[in-house]
């Protein structure tokens, strides 16, 4: 009886001792300036010579310091020093290396010399590469399997240290571009630009074939396009004129490496420890990688020696308003440590955001119509529930199209003819994306009108910037050609409803996608409705991604769904991928469309160096005209990004180019532990309930014992 009292007693306790019970953080955080967020998959690189992916760029972005990086509130999205002093200076130079004006034209510029002065006393994070002995030698340079018995991460290390960075150590990294031991996405774009990149990777090949198993030493290996000038400046000399270099410039790609850092990891017995930089980066940006558990957590913590930046004293008209200028000036990051748990269920990840346990949450299907509501003029906005949590929205629209190619090759969809052109057209207007748009994406996008989205220079807004082949101008807004015209340009083409009117044969066209599950048969089926709507009969192919791949590379397609993300804000990268020079087949480029046409080439080549200006528009809207005409693409979609944030998150902006923007962010903890508090309070009354049913029981069960002692 004694044992039921104490059990009650201890229960009731646990419930009033005022803990939230399904806290997933410890006691011992609350109050601290933390940023909580999730990640669904381990990024594979963590290098920054070798990652290229964007979760894998929500790391490297924080934790290293490239020269340049995107002014955080300005719009358009424009270049600003990050860890040079200024932006760097460009000289022009002639075949014969003689200075050039800036204003000499493109055909003339043989090399241009980008000189970069970085900022004086950035310092690296701390770092057991960097710990020095007593004698001011590194301390772990010769490392033996004794000294890493123990070692399993890099807080095991019992020192760390830190220094200053150089000039040298972004020398560096543009060298390990070329490493050949290492993946490196970039190298084949940059070896065309970057002077002598192309044989200094023979070079490094051929020294570790004389070397195998060697530390490769970068230092001992000149790169002729790669100057140190003195400890703050470097230069780097790019064949021609390039100006779009400037944006690689705002890469983790051209962030510094410290030499000590590779010699560190070299050693034997790192790797078999996951000691290597693809999962310990060494960084000089705000923040550095100090727990790295990808089936749990990953953790980034502020740089302590991070002191060169501030928050922005100037944005775009309506940021002061917004409250976005309220820390100008302010040191940077404004947040102390960012939190990342593992998270590969949409439906827990969206809980523990209602619930105040993430600062911030993207929107899946399935939970946008309890987050947004679409007002009357179409904007989206939070729905009353998150108002009154005081849940915030911010969209934008991604620098990024989503389109379906048509193979310039194949004979019945591709070639410049008037009646392939006219078919192209004809589907171009049954396919309705504001509908795919609608149900499909939640209405998180815009129909395109070329392949350049909003945000990117030569994109034109209104009425200037619709595709006339599809669209119409009515009351003020692009309106779909009907499903009229597009039948009498199909019967134009040589397909009268349908049907090929030189073989009486319907006409049926194949569509290779990796679509395979079961939420794509629905965009399947929608898609062939829309073909049906002109009497086409579409075929969906499916396959897996590698089969796609080699079909697409091969030319073995005829319609084929594609996209493509924004390397730098500039339409040269969007408009290259219809460059006859680009084409998959025989040549392995980006235009995956193989399409052709001499006059949209010979402008590309006149735009794609130019500064821009109205001249360089001009020409842009020359080559849209031609591509629109031609319509080698169904133009698709360019997707809106949803982002909900909490109401103790500040200085949001919606920004798709800076990946770096965490550092902007600040968390106002002591708000976030009241909400926390009054959302997740346990609902005690089940509890009290049942301990009183508990207590009723044990007096009736009692009382019965006793009526059966004073029975006997």
């Amino acid at each position: 009886m004694r044992v039921i009292f104490v059990f009650i007693w201890v229960l009731l306790l646990s419930a009033c001792d005022g803990g939230l019970w399904n806290d997933p953080y410890p006691a011992a955080d609350n109050g601290k300036s933390i940023f909580y967020t999730a990640f669904t998959e381990r990024p594979k690189h963590l290098d920054p010579a070798q990652a290229y992916s964007e979760n894998e760029y929500e790391f490297l972005a924080q934790i290293y310091a490239p020269p340049l990086q995107y002014h955080y509130l300005k719009r358009p999205y424009q270049l600003v020093p990050l860890a040079a002093s200024a932006m760097p200076t460009v000289h022009y130079l002639d075949k014969h290396r003689r200075p050039l004006p800036d204003t000499a034209p493109a055909n003339k510029v043989a090399y241009s010399v980008y000189e970069i002065h970085i900022k004086p006393g950035m310092r690296y994070q701390p770092h057991p590469a960097f710990a020095r002995d007593a004698q001011g030698k590194l301390e772990y340079d010769h490392l033996t399997a004794h000294d890493l018995s123990g070692i399993h991460a890099l807080g095991d290390f019992p020192h760390s240290g830190t220094r200053t960075v150089t000039a040298a150590d972004y020398a560096y990294q543009v060298k390990r571009l070329a490493h050949p031991l290492l993946q490196l996405p970039i190298f084949g774009v940059m070896s065309e630009y970057i002077v002598g990149l192309k044989d200094y990777a023979s070079t490094l090949q051929q020294a570790v074939k004389k070397n195998p198993g060697a530390f490769l030493d970068l230092n001992k290996y000149p790169l002729p396009g790669v100057q140190v000038v003195d400890d703050l400046t470097y230069r780097i000399e790019i064949i021609g004129k390039y100006p779009q270099f400037a944006y690689w410039l705002a890469m983790p790609f051209f962030a510094p490496m410290p030499e000590e850092a590779e010699r560190f990891y070299a050693q034997d017995g790192m790797r078999e420890r996951n000691l290597i930089l693809d999962w310990w980066p060494v960084g000089s940006g705000p923040y550095y990688l100090s727990e790295n558990n990808p089936n749990r957590r990953m953790v980034m913590t502020r740089n302590p020696y991070y002191d060169s930046e501030t928050y922005p004293a100037e944005g775009d008209a309506g940021d002061a308003a917004a409250g976005l200028l309220a820390d100008a000036g302010k040191p940077l990051p404004m947040i102390d440590q960012i939190v990342f748990t593992l998270e590969k269920e949409t439906i827990p990840y969206w809980n523990k955001f209602l619930q105040g346990y993430y600062d911030a949450s993207g929107i899946s299907s399935d939970s946008f119509d309890q987050a947004v509501q679409m007002s009357v003029g179409g904007e989206a906005t939070v729905t009353d529930a998150m108002k009154a949590q005081g849940i915030r929205l911010s969209t934008s629209i991604a620098t990024s199209t989503m389109y379906t190619g048509f193979n310039w090759l194949d004979p019945v969809v591709g070639e410049s003819s008037d009646r392939a052109r006219k078919l192209r057209q004809a589907i171009a207007i049954a396919v309705d994306y504001e509908e795919f748009i609608s149900i499909f994406a939640n209405g998180r996008g815009i129909a395109a009108q070329s392949p350049i989205p909003p945000g990117i220079f030569g994109y034109r807004d209104g009425e200037a910037g619709i595709n006339r082949y599809v669209y119409d101008w009515v009351d003020g807004a692009p309106r779909r050609k009907s499903v009229e015209t597009a039948k009498r340009l199909l019967a134009e083409a040589g397909y009268p409803d349908g049907v090929d009117a030189q073989t009486h044969q319907p006409l049926v066209i194949n569509l290779d996608t990796t679509a395979s599950g079961a939420g794509d048969k629905s965009r399947l089926d929608w898609l062939r409705k829309q073909f049906a709507k002109i009497n086409v009969q579409l075929v969906a192919r499916s396959t897996d991604y590698n089969r796609f791949q080699d079909k697409v590379r091969k030319g073995d397609t005829q319609m084929f769904y594609y996209g493509w993300n924004a390397d730098y804000p500039d339409p040269e990268n969007f408009l290259f991928l219809l460059d006859s020079a680009q084409a998959k087949v025989g040549k392995g480029g980006e235009n995956a469309a193989n399409y052709s046409n001499p006059e949209y080439d010979r402008l590309f080549q006149q735009m794609k160096n130019m500064e821009n200006s109205p001249a360089r528009q001009a020409i842009i809207d020359r080559m849209l005209e031609i591509v629109r005409r031609d319509s080698p693409w169904l133009w698709g979609y360019h997707p809106k990004n949803y982002v909900l944030q909490q109401s103790w998150l500040s200085n949001v902006k919606a920004n798709v180019m800076a990946n770096n923007k965490l550092k902007y962010w600040r968390v106002d903890a002591g708000r976030r532990d009241v909400l926390r508090r009054a959302w997740n309070q346990p609902v005690l009354w089940p509890l009290w309930m049942g301990g009183g049913a508990v207590l009723l029981f044990g007096v009736w069960l009692w009382r019965m014992l006793r009526l059966r002692e004073e029975a006997k």
